[in-house]
């Protein structure tokens, strides 16, 4: 009978290799005999999430405005480490106590949540209340109130309505809160085992510095997995208003050579070489009839010459497209 691998002893293999105390190839080696190879949890696959890390940086210039006016306080925003996580280790190495916010990315599958640690949580309280905004360390390790809880979530309400802004580029997504949770045991997005990919981010309020970590599981970014491979081609062929404007004015200032064709004459190679000085050559259009100006060496208008001013002059009265009338 062929012998099936509980997920136990799967689990067991899987950490074994991760760990290095399992070294498959030498495994290998020793019997002798070929094996396919399978991976069984493809972390480095899902470990690069291409342009991810544009979503965040446009989330933490959006956010490190609006939590600045929302408290009244400096606030600057950091990157720390984006790293693939099971989601059950996720949630075992989420601070205590902690504020999970846990919402949809419509149309996207799935919720994901954001993570609150107890020094953010009292800090942005007592900023909204009026208070200093630094922590006392006092008190800390309690749960957070309801009316803490609903002042929390004015915060995370600006960050998915920034969140929302940064993702649009590329990939429009709508942000919707479910609901706020404190106990991560009574949070499951998606079953223990499934991947996420966590963005641990330092925010500090004028001396308080706290912690906030963005999770969102693989299958509900992988699906958008190629509109985020293309999320730099289409940042470079995104057309930026104020350098197109400048290049508008500039272009009105840009200089360019007008002439005008008086006319032409057709003579033979023998008269042109008994050509002095004095003698006329005799135009095969009048003076009345329309001429051709040239902008840059190409025909673009039809006028009427006069004089203006005291000056020769051509009074424009049709418009060339493509070396043809318009």
């Amino acid at each position: 009978m062929e012998k099936i691998l509980t997920k136990e002893e799967i689990d067991a293999l899987v950490a074994a290799v991760f760990e290095g105390t399992l070294v498959p190839e030498k495994e290998l080696a020793k019997g002798g005999v070929q094996a396919e190879q399978f991976d069984l949890l493809d972390i480095e696959a899902h470990r690069v999430i291409p342009n991810l890390d544009i979503v965040y940086d446009g989330f933490i210039r959006y956010n490190r405005v609006t939590m600045s006016n929302r408290l009244g306080r400096m606030v600057e925003i950091k990157k720390e480490e984006a790293r693939p996580f099971k989601f059950g280790e996720f949630l075992s190495v989420l601070p205590s106590p902690v504020c999970l916010a846990i919402y949809k990315m419509d149309p996207l599958k799935g919720a994901a949540l954001i993570a609150f640690d107890s020094t953010l949580v009292f800090t942005i309280v007592d900023s909204i209340l009026g208070g200093s905004g630094v922590s006392s360390g006092q008190g800390m390790n309690r749960l957070f109130t309801s009316i803490e809880l609903r002042l929390v979530e004015k915060i995370v309400k600006d960050a998915l309505a920034d969140l929302e802004k940064a993702w649009a580029p590329l990939c429009p997504v709508s942000m919707n809160l479910l609901r706020l949770e404190m106990n991560p045991r009574l949070v499951n997005i998606v079953p223990p085992e499934y991947q996420v990919v966590t963005m641990s981010m330092k925010i500090q309020i004028e001396e308080t510095v706290g912690n906030m970590i963005l999770a969102i599981p693989f299958m509900t970014i992988e699906p958008i997995r190629d509109k985020l491979k293309r999320g730099v081609q289409m940042d470079m062929m995104a057309v930026d208003p104020l350098w197109s404007y400048r290049l508008s004015e500039e272009l009105l200032e840009a200089p360019l050579d007008v002439s005008v064709e008086m006319g032409g004459a057709t003579i033979t190679l023998s008269e042109l070489l008994e050509l002095g000085p004095g003698d006329t050559v005799m135009l095969e259009s009048s003076g009345k009839d329309e001429l051709v100006v040239k902008v840059g060496g190409a025909k673009k208008f039809l006028g009427i010459a006069g004089v203006s001013g005291g000056n020769k002059a051509v009074q424009i009265s049709r418009a060339l497209h493509g070396g043809g009338e318009d």
